[in-house]
């Protein structure tokens, strides 16, 4: 069993965050590459594919949300467990976590599945769109439950420290989803062109095998997952302490892709060609973003393992090295887009419209990237410390208070370029506020007389 030890509360900081994040950051970076290839092939199906994807897309960020914040709770209180060295709470938080993730995203996808029309049209969806985008989600909101599991799974491999195997599954699923793309969406042999329900399904059977995965890896190997009947009291109990903070890091999560539904209805007026710029525009900055996904992945355990051992100044240390990471590559990736921000949309797409957009988008928003990458790492510093609230605080002043309402006055007096700077703009007023409430949060939960979980 690998949680014998809490692994994160000795040995050097920044060694540490290195060896936690290479892995992870290969394995999202793998995913991120899987997507934008996606992208790619439905550029080849029709700019109406595309565009339909770009709509679906801030709706399965609300669902991959859910997965994000149920794997930060759980994350959380197994690494403080780990921390606390009560290795049979672990393994009893790390079981009851996967059976409340598969409850609650099931309820979720069958919500999703009877509220594709409405919602689709309330984002501005034209309506000869509709029958293309339901297809195509009723086959994604299928398999939620078992894409919710294996993140949840993964999410309890990394409270031990080890970023290897969840990185491993994330690869190997990336990589089956590549090669079933072209088979499905275009047809091969008997197998019929589904377009973009292939797309889907494609991802449906990749994300099936990263939760048999998922599971048997924590079940044979790492030994955390128990087939026993849990007690019900027990049950509750882990149930209340992983929603405790996995519904505010699942708030925190679900605000992203909301604020981002309310922008996309936005650029809708614009025509369906502007919503594929965006949509291809988010999926390079998805790509790029990545370093900053897995930063966040690994900052969280870190920061829950050495809460409860008590060591402050660990906790301050990886706060301020994440600061300095964050800002240093935020620079040279904004620098890096803006040299490619004509060459890349057109991978994606050769209407004139669609790369304008996309370029547009490339040269405004990228120099904010530091920041927003520091508001990931802090608002799961937050999750790490069991205090997910300022984290909600954070997301909810950064898309509502400050991206809608200013790129309501952007689009206004600058079209959609408005809409970029106030995304910006947003996002580095965002990054100081996180880094300095971080700070302030580690030391005053650090000096309390109990750091583990309730």
């Amino acid at each position: 069993m690998q949680t014998e030890r809490a692994r994160l509360t000795e040995g050097p900081v920044g060694r540490h965050l290195v060896s936690m994040t290479a892995p992870v950051l290969l394995g999202i970076a793998t995913m991120m590459g899987q997507a934008l290839i996606d992208a790619w092939f439905l550029g080849r199906v029709g700019d109406r594919a595309l565009a339909a994807h770009a709509f679906s897309f801030p709706i399965l960020m609300i669902v991959t949300s859910v997965a994000i914040g149920l794997g930060a709770g759980t994350s959380s209180v197994v690494a403080r467990a780990i921390g606390a060295e009560d290795h049979r709470r672990a393994r009893r938080l790390a079981t009851d976590s996967l059976l409340l993730s598969f409850l609650i995203t099931a309820i979720v996808a069958m919500l999703g599945v009877v509220t594709i029309k409405p919602l689709f049209r309330l984002l501005g969806a034209p309506e000869d769109m509709i029958p293309l985008i339901r297809g195509f989600m009723i086959i994604l909101y299928s398999g939620v439950p078992f894409v919710v599991v294996g993140m949840v799974g993964m999410a309890n491999m990394r409270a031990t420290g080890d970023t290897r195997l969840p990185s491993k599954l994330m690869i190997l699923g990336s990589l089956l989803n590549v090669a079933l793309d072209p088979i499905l969406i275009f047809g091969l042999g008997p197998v019929p062109a589904m377009g973009l329900n292939g797309a889907a399904m494609a991802a449906l059977i990749a994300r099936g095998a990263i939760f048999v995965g998922a599971l048997h890896l924590l079940r044979g190997r790492m030994n955390m997952v128990s087939f026993n009947k849990p007690d019900p009291g027990q049950l509750m109990k882990s149930w209340k302490d992983i929603l405790h903070v996995g519904l505010p890091a699942a708030g925190t999560n679900a605000i992203v892709p909301i604020g981002a539904a309310l922008i996309t209805a936005m650029i809708a007026r614009y025509g369906p060609e502007a919503v594929a710029g965006f949509g291809v525009a988010s999926r390079i900055e998805s790509m790029m973003l990545v370093i900053y996904y897995a930063l966040s992945a690994v900052i969280g355990p870190f920061v829950g393992q050495n809460l409860s051992a008590g060591k402050e100044s660990r906790i301050l240390q990886a706060l301020r090295l994440c600061m300095l990471f964050c800002i240093a590559s935020g620079l040279l990736i904004a620098a890096g887009l803006a040299a490619l921000a004509g060459f890349l949309p057109s991978l994606f797409s050769d209407n004139a419209e669609v790369v304008g957009v996309a370029k547009l988008f490339m040269w405004i928003v990228p120099i904010s990237y530091g920041a927003y990458g520091l508001v990931m790492a802090m608002n799961a510093s937050f999750n790490g410390l069991g205090n997910p609230m300022p984290a909600v605080g954070i997301s909810v002043g950064r898309m509502l208070v400050l991206y809608v309402p200013l790129a309501f006055l952007g689009m206004h007096y600058f079209d959609a370029a408005g809409i970029f700077a106030a995304y910006a703009a947003a996002n580095i007023a965002s990054g100081v506020l996180a880094y300095q409430w971080a700070k302030a949060a580690a030391h005053g939960r650090c000096t309390r007389p109990s750091v583990v979980i309730e």
